[in-house]
Formats: C-alpha cells, structure tokens, sequence
C-alpha cells in the first residue's frame, strides 16, 4: 500500500473526521431525548439561578454510580447549544443555565417541543431508518411498512401509543404555528364564514382560529380514531371521515402538514378533492396550506438542512416529500386552480393561499 505525501494524509484525515461526524450525528438528538427524560430542562429551570454540577446532579432522579457521567452528558448539551454555562464565585465555579431552544422543551412552556422530540425518536418511528437499504430492493411503500408490515396509518389506527404521541406531537407544534398565524396572517381568514380543517387532528389550530375570528362556523375533518372522543363546541365541530372520499362543503379548506405526508398523486387527489368542497374564486374559496418550500436561498445552512431532513422523514414514514415552489404550483395548476399566493412567516413553514 502506497504512504500518502503530507497533504494526501491531511485530506484523508479530514475526509475520515467529517465521516466521523456524520455517523455520530445521532448523539446530538439522543443525548437531548435523554435530557428532557431525566428532566434537566425543568430542574435547572425551577432552580432559578445557575445550577452547579453538584445541585444538579443532588436534584436529578439517578442512581447514585451514575453521578460522574451526567457532567459528561451536559458537555455535549452545551456543545450543540441547548445549555450554558456561568461563572459564579471566585473559584471559577460556574452553574448552568437554559438557551433559548431549551425553553421549548420546558414542561409547562404552552409551545413545547418535547411531545414532538419524543415521537419522533421513539423505536417505533426510528427503527425504519434501519431499513431502508431493505426497502430500495423491495416494493413496500415505505421502510415503515418494510420494518412494522403495515403503513403508519394503519399502524396508529390499532396501535394508542402511536396514536397517542403522534396526536401530542402534532398538537404542539400546532400551538406555535397557530399563535403565529392568527396573529401575523389574520387577513388569511378573514371574509369567510366558513372552514375545514382536513387532518386537523385534535383540533389546536381550529380552536385557535375560531378564538380570534368567533363569527366562523369550523369542522375538523380526520379519521375515525382520531376524534372518536373529541367534543365541539358552538362554533366547532369534528367529523370522522377520509379527505380522499369527500371534504364537508366549506368557504375554506385548511391543510397544515397534510400534503408532505404524501405523494404527488395522492396529494393531487385531496386538492382535487378541497376545489370541490369550495366555491368558486370569484365567491371567496380557497384552499390554505401550511408547509414548507424547500430550497429556500434566503434560508442559512442550518434551515436548509432541517428542510431536508424533513423531505428523508417523509420518504421514511409516509409516501410523502417536501417541495419547492416549482413541485407545489405543478400540483395546483394539475388540480385545476389557476393561482396561489406565498407567505413565509413560519420560519421553515410557508403559508399558501391557493385559489380556484
């Protein structure tokens, strides 16, 4: 085997550390996922100062041999950002305190992530990831139904523990998007007396909707399982049924994270199906979609990789993708719209306003 000169071996070295990194990516999110089940966030929190390592390892619900490993563990926390660290008394002592994104994983934070952190690095939605090269050379839908035997939808239909988190998940991220766009796009909805929120689970963003625009008379559309057990109330209301059959007839049709869930031929199906529940554009229909618009130029590298990220999950678990602009106009004009109109005001989310 021929040694390599200087630079062959820097660049080797370099090639194998950035190899390295990508195949220890997952520490970042396991290390967290254990973080928010230990309870770290809210215990440095409610300490309502900088913490020392000793308070926080006294404070945690640890076996007492594990003590030497949780400064270990915060070290790789503060690393990719989720805590920092502030000197406190002349001996360098220092104390940790929370960054902005460990506020979102705060238990009583009203936009809390940690239901979606949760789900979405359960076994049950992480184990297809070990699949998928099985998948390439087979003709399941997706390394879901390759690694469970059944797609997501009909794994959550039977399974409550699948139903349960993936409903907490959706649900908190539908309180932050729903206070942004109720506050930042109320002209998106206004004009109307009616909506449809189609997939609209346990209904947040409804009810969101319907707290600042009272006069709307609003449905959420979802499957059986979902609003088996939901009450309405005067202004809302839940009904069981599939998007692909039939959609309530409606001023507005309200798709957030519905479409990415699936492929171009189904989704042009529920368009098609959302321009027969509405009136014609000259009448006020229109259909809103919350998603997002992949390579985005503006965004910075961080955005665009979470953006593909987002398109590799989709691939995953549903039949579903991430487009861009090009991918979604093809999809409106395809289902017999004739315009629509962009708004990116959630962060990696856009919202669009599609017209008949």
């Amino acid at each position: 085997m021929e040694i390599p000169n200087g630079e062959q071996s820097r660049e080797l070295l370099q090639a194998q550390a950035h190899i390295w990194n990508q195949i220890f990516n997952f520490i970042n999110s396991m290390s967290l996922k254990c973080a928010i089940q230990l309870g770290i966030p809210d215990v440095i929190h409610n300490h309502g100062r900088p913490m020392t390592l000793f308070e926080l390892v006294d404070a945690l619900p640890i076996h007492h041999t594990k003590a030497q490993f949780i400064y270990r563990l915060m070290r790789i926390l503060i690393h990719s950002g989720f805590f920092i660290t502030q000197k406190i008394s002349q001996n360098d002592e220092e104390g940790y305190l929370l960054t902005p994104a460990t506020r979102l994983l705060l238990k009583d934070e009203p936009f809390s992530v940690t239901p979606f952190l949760l789900a979405m690095l359960d076994p049950i939605l992480t184990n297809p990831w070990h699949h998928v090269s099985d998948w390439f050379q087979n003709d399941d839908p997706t390394p879901f139904h390759t690694t469970h035997g059944r797609t997501i939808w009909e794994y959550a239909g039977h399974e409550p523990k699948l139903n349960h988190f993936f409903n907490d998940a959706m649900s908190s991220d539908a309180r932050l998007v729903a206070s942004v766009v109720v506050r930042d796009c109320k002209g998106v909805f206004e004009g109307f007396n009616s909506l449809v929120d189609v997939g609209g689970g346990t209904g947040t963003v409804t009810k969101a909707i319907v707290d600042e625009f009272p006069h709307l008379k609003c449905i959420v559309l979802d499957l059986p399982h979902v609003v088996a057990d939901l009450e309405g109330t005067e202004n809302l209301s839940y009904v069981g049924g599939d998007m692909f059959k039939a959609i309530p007839p409606t001023d507005v049709v309200l798709l957030k994270w519905i479409l990415h869930d699936w492929s171009d031929e189904e989704s042009l199906r529920i368009l098609k199906k959302c321009k027969e529940a509405i009136p014609s554009k000259d009448k006020g229909g229109k259909v809103i979609i919350i998603d997002m618009i992949v390579q985005n130029q503006k965004g910075d590298d961080e955005s665009i990789e979470t953006q593909l990220f987002f398109d590799m999950l989709m691939m995953i678990l549903y039949p579903g993708r991430e487009r861009n602009e090009k991918e979604w106009a093809k999809l409106f004009f395809d289902a017999g719209f004739s315009d629509y109109k962009i708004t990116p005001v959630l962060g990696l989310r856009s919202v669009i306003e599609v017209y008949p």
